[in-house]
C-alpha cells in the first residue's frame, strides 16, 4: 500500500472521547479514497492528520512505506509532498490563472514552470486561460484551477476537503467525474472527504464510512451498498428500512420469512443459530421492492417523492410495518392508494433486531 494508516488516533486536550479513533485502511498508488460521514464524525480531522496539520495521540501514518506520523515523531508537512485542495479553492485574487497554478512550482526555471503551467492547464481543460483572473472564472472553473495548482508541484498524496460543496448539485456530481478523469490521467493517488453519496460514488475507487471518529467499513461503492459491515452504513448508504424477520432451516435450506414473504437467495446469510431464536432485522432497498399490481401483498402510498424518472414511494403494509419503493414515474398513484408489491432481494442483509 502506499498509504497506510494503522490504528489512527487523533485526541484534542479536555475532550473525553478521540476525535478518531483505531482507523486503519489503505491506498494503492493511483487510488482514489473517499472519507464520507455525517457532519462532526471525525473525516477532516483524518485528513488534516495525513497533512501532517493535527499531532496523533495513537498509531501511525506511512506514505510509500516511510512512517510520516506517530506520537513519538512526525515529518514536517512542507516535507511530506502532499498537495491540498481547499472547500474555498484559497486561490490569490491578486494573481491570475498562470500566477495561481505556477505559485508552488516558483523554484522552477521560468521556461520550465511556464510549460508546467501549460500542461496542468490543459490536463484539466482549461487551456488558453492563463491570464484570467479568479473573479472572471465560474465556479467550476476555479474548482480546476485550484487542483492544477495543487498536481502542479507533483505531490506524491493529493487531500481534498469537500471541494465541491459550494457548488450546485447538478455540477457536483458532474466535477466530481472531471476531477476522477484528471486524477487518474495524472496517476495521482488522492484522499477526498466529500458528506454527499453521489460525488463519493461518482469519484472513489474505495470508500470509507466514518461516524463518531471511527472507522465502520472501507470497501468499494458496490459492497457499501449491498454488503454493509454495520448497521449504520446500511441505513447511511442508499434509501432503505429493516423489517423484522425469522430465519429458519427447511429441508436443509436456508429461509428468511419477512412482511413480504419468504427470501431464499440467501448464499451469503447467516444461519439462523447466528440470532436468537432466528429472529432478526432484513434490510429492505428501495430497489430491492417491487411495485406488481399482481402480486398477493398490498401497501398504502403514505408519502411520494417525484425524481423524474421515477417516485421513491414509502409504502406501509397491513402489518404496520413501512418500506421503500423506487417505482417509475409513469406509475403515479394517489396518496393513500393501495398497491401490489413483492420483493425481489438479490443480497439478503440481517442484522441483530433492535
Amino acid at each position: 500500500m502506499f498509504l497506510t494508516l494503522s490504528e489512527l488516533q487523533v485526541s484534542y486536550p479536555g475532550c473525553h472521547t478521540a476525535a478518531v479513533q483505531g482507523v486503519s485502511f489503505g491506498l494503492r498508488v493511483g487510488d482514489i479514497g473517499v472519507l464520507i460521514g455525517p457532519s462532526g464524525c471525525g473525516k477532516t480531522t483524518l485528513l488534516r492528520a495525513v497533512a501532517g496539520l493535527e499531532p496523533l495521540s495513537g498509531g501511525s501514518i506511512s506514505l510509500a512505506g516511510q512512517v510520516v506520523s506517530s506520537p513519538h515523531r512526525a515529518l514536517a508537512p512542507e516535507a511530506r509532498q502532499i498537495g491540498m485542495v481547499f472547500q474555498d479553492y484559497a486561490l490569490f485574487p491578486h494573481l491570475d490563472v498562470q500566477g495561481n497554478v505556477g505559485f508552488g512550482i516558483s523554484h522552477l526555471p521560468q521556461a520550465e514552470r511556464a510549460s508546467r503551467v501549460d500542461e496542468m492547464l490543459a490536463l484539466v481543460g482549461l487551456a488558453g486561460q492563463q491570464r484570467r483572473f479568479a473573479h472572471e472564472l465560474s465556479g467550476g472553473q476555479q474548482q480546476r484551477v485550484a487542483l492544477a495548482r495543487a498536481l502542479a508541484p507533483k505531490p506524491r498524496l493529493l487531500l481534498l476537503d469537500e471541494p465541491f460543496s459550494n457548488l450546485d448539485v447538478d455540477l457536483r456530481e458532474r466535477l466530481a467525474h472531471e476531477v476522477r478523469s484528471i486524477l487518474k490521467a495524472a496517476n495521482t493517488t488522492a484522499l477526498f472527504v466529500t458528506h454527499d453519496q453521489l460525488e463519493a460514488f461518482a469519484i472513489g475507487d474505495q470508500i470509507g464510512v466514518m461516524q463518531q471518529g471511527r472507522l465502520h467499513q472501507w470497501d468499494d461503492a458496490y459492497t457499501l451498498y449491498h454488503r454493509p459491515a454495520s448497521r449504520f452504513v446500511a441505513e447511511f448508504i442508499g434509501h432503505g428500512v429493516f423489517a423484522h424477520a425469522l430465519i429458519c432451516q427447511v429441508n436443509g435450506r436456508t429461509l428468511v420469512d419477512t412482511p413480504l414473504g419468504q427470501l431464499t437467495d440467501v448464499a451469503e446469510c447467516p444461519l439462523p443459530s447466528a440470532f436468537a431464536n432466528g429472529a432478526c432485522d432484513v434490510l429492505l432497498r428501495a430497489d430491492d421492492i417491487v411495485h406488481d399490481d399482481d402480486a398477493s401483498v398490498k401497501a398504502q402510498i403514505t408519502r411520494k417523492a417525484f425524481r423524474g424518472s421515477e417516485f421513491l414511494y414509502t409504502l406501509r403494509l397491513a402489518t404496520g410495518e413501512t418500506v421503500l419503493a423506487h417505482v417509475p414515474s409513469h406509475h403515479d398513484h394517489r396518496l393513500g392508494e393501495w398497491i401490489g408489491i413483492r420483493a425481489q432481494v438479490d443480497h439478503v442483509v440481517t442484522f441483530k433486531r433492535e
